[in-house]
């Protein structure tokens, strides 16, 4: 049995369309009620202690709204006590890293050192940013408005959240992955300005960009991690997907023309 924790969000929606593909058996974990489902929240330890019961595998992907490790941590505590054997963890890129004195990605470092102290097995995925963001500016895009751009002209190799679902479940079904970190990466790095350029491309109409330089103004994790990533620090590629599902990444064009739709509908 595998839990998949944020099971109707960017990634565990993908990871649990895969799983059922497979007709392997899984629990979908969220904070509403869901058919075939299971409710729990991650400040209700009876709720979390309901939900990893026949748990063999951990999908631990947690959402925050204000970044802590607190959330993993209570999973970490919950599988241990349930007999859980793996966790494999959503991280992200650039985690513990150092930027102008901080450590990027502070609270998934600290979620994953939970993890990995655990004494279960574990796989930690660190992808870079997700195609998918770029949804977040759909309102902009219909009002025929500029997106935008924090990231300036730094590059980072932009992944489709379908690969990360499926690097997962790899890690999820196969033990030959345990104990490994994989840095998740598309197959090109692209500036925030190359996406919209995509988009012009895909949706047959002008997509413009504005910069803004506003860090001073997020929250101070959130700072760090952007500033990190404007000066550079996501602009590499990895072999990570490749090697574990056999296949080349997918091309954030490719996406984009996957998800036309999703920008041109009307809400």
């Amino acid at each position: 049995m595998i839990l998949v924790t944020g099971a109707t969000g960017t990634i565990g929606r993908h990871v649990v369309r895969l799983l059922a593909d497979r007709g392997l058996p899984f629990r979908a974990m969220s904070r509403h009620e869901q058919p075939g489902g299971v409710r729990a929240d991650f400040a209700d330890p009876a709720s979390l202690a309901r939900a990893v019961a026949g748990v063999d595998t951990v999908f631990l992907l947690t959402a925050p709204p204000a970044p802590t490790a607190d959330h993993d941590v209570a999973l970490v505590a919950a599988a241990r006590a349930a007999g859980v054997r793996k966790i494999v963890k959503l991280s992200a890129v650039g985690t513990g890293e150092r930027f102008a004195g901080a450590t990027v990605g502070a609270w998934h470092l600290a979620a994953e050192e939970a993890v990995t102290a655990s004494g279960l097995a574990w796989t930690v995925l660190r992808p870079s940013g997700f195609a998918s963001n770029l949804l977040w500016h759909r309102a902009a895009l219909r009002a025929g408005e500029p997106l935008p751009n924090l990231a300036g002209d730094a590059r980072q190799a932009v992944i489709d959240p379908r690969d990360v679902a499926a690097v997962a479940v790899a890690a999820l079904t196969d033990d030959a992955h345990d104990g490994r970190r994989y840095d998740l990466t598309g197959p090109e790095l692209l500036t925030f300005a190359d996406q919209a350029a995509v988009l012009e491309r895909v949706l047959e109409r002008p997509v413009a960009v504005t910069d803004l330089d506003a860090l001073d103004r997020l929250p101070p994790g959130t700072a760090t991690d952007v500033g990190w990533a404007r000066a550079g620090g996501a602009a590499y590629l990895t072999e990570h997907v490749p090697r574990v599902l056999g296949r080349p990444a997918g091309t954030f064009e490719q996406w984009a023309r996957d998800h036309r739709e999703a920008f041109t509908a009307v809400p």
